[in-house]
């Protein structure tokens, strides 16, 4: 029987007994073991406590709701009076944001006496947006007062008011004394324009900012005084137009690329009205390559069939002489 034990426990312990563990692999590096761990005594340990949760009532009260403050119900007339005439009114208080505090009865003011004018509502819809300035500009003090300048000083006769005002309807908005009677003091005296009437879209430009740097530019390109003030009598419409992308462009092709006098610029300053790359520089390159050299008016102001026709028959014929009259009707400025 002890031998039977014996034996039992000596196979019980060689089964417990633990197997060899097996040697590292020398490709893998080994993973560096903490020497000391420190582990935080029991004592230590806290209890979190959580706050019990809110019950929510059975009958909410809903929160109060503040009653709109007198410029919300101002911005509101606002909306819905414009929006009554179909005028964009989100697009006229986004760019001109002193719409929003002029009171109502000024801009039904403003709008009566356009009407009274012969100006309609359709055409409201497109000088407002235009001209959001035009809404809050005060009625008697700015926009009556132009209005009777334009008749009375600039001469604009009553059946062209609307078509003035429909083009230009910033003119309705600027000061007489510091705006409009001095640039037409300008155009008449200095540029010698007789009939300002007729060019009343530029009463409303600066004589500094706009009239005199255009003077003083073409003065720099080597134009006299008296040519450039007759450059602009001849098309006032020159005084628009941008020097850095119109007229440094234009001079600069004019003077490398097609190699002509001044002269032509000051009897046809209109050249600078046309689009150098859908116009010039096209039509400058059939006369190039048919060999002929087209006066301004005749190069640029006929239609693209007329010019075409023309061009044929200066290459189909032998060039006329200077004093011919076919020469003068040709490379004179009368193309029509």
């Amino acid at each position: 029987m002890q031998d039977t034990l014996h034996l039992s426990s000596a196979a019980a312990a060689a089964a417990i007994t633990p197997l060899p563990l097996p040697l590292p692999n020398p490709n893998f590096p080994s993973t560096p073991r903490p020497k000391h761990l420190q582990f935080p005594p029991p004592s230590s340990t806290k209890t979190i406590s959580l706050p019990p949760p809110i019950k929510s009532p059975a009958n909410p009260t809903p929160l109060p709701i503040s009653p709109p403050t007198p410029q919300t119900s101002q911005i509101q007339e606002i909306i819905l009076y414009l929006d009554s005439l179909g005028v964009d009114s989100f697009h006229c208080l986004h760019s001109h944001p002193p719409l929003l505090s002029t009171p109502v009865s000024q801009i039904q003011s403003t709008v009566a006496f356009l009407l009274s004018l012969g100006l309609t509502v359709p055409d409201l819809r497109r000088i407002f947006p235009m001209c959001p300035d035009l809404l809050t500009s005060p009625t008697s003090a700015t926009v009556i007062r132009a209005t009777t300048f334009l008749l009375r000083e600039a001469r604009v006769v009553a059946p062209d008011l609307r078509r003035v005002i429909h083009r230009r309807p910033r003119l309705l908005t600027c000061s007489v004394e510091r705006q409009l009677r001095p640039a037409l003091y300008f155009l008449q005296g200095t540029i010698g324009i007789e009939d300002v009437s007729k060019f009343t879209f530029l009463l409303s430009c600066s004589v500094e900012s706009k009239f005199i740097p255009r003077i003083e530019y073409l003065q720099k390109l080597g134009f006299s005084y008296r040519d450039t003030i007759a450059m602009f009598r001849r098309f006032p419409s020159l005084f628009c137009y941008s020097i850095k992308e119109n007229f440094e462009p234009k001079f600069d092709y004019f003077v490398v690329e097609m190699g002509r006098d001044l002269k032509e610029l000051v009897a046809f300053p209109h050249y600078f009205s046309f689009s150098l790359e859908n116009r010039i520089k096209p039509r400058h390159g059939m006369c190039v390559e048919k060999g002929v050299c087209l006066a301004l008016p005749t190069m640029l102001k006929l239609s693209e069939a007329r010019f075409r026709a023309r061009l044929e028959v200066f290459c189909s014929s032998s060039a006329p002489v200077r004093n011919s009259p076919f020469w003068i009707n040709t490379h004179g400025d009368d193309v029509t």
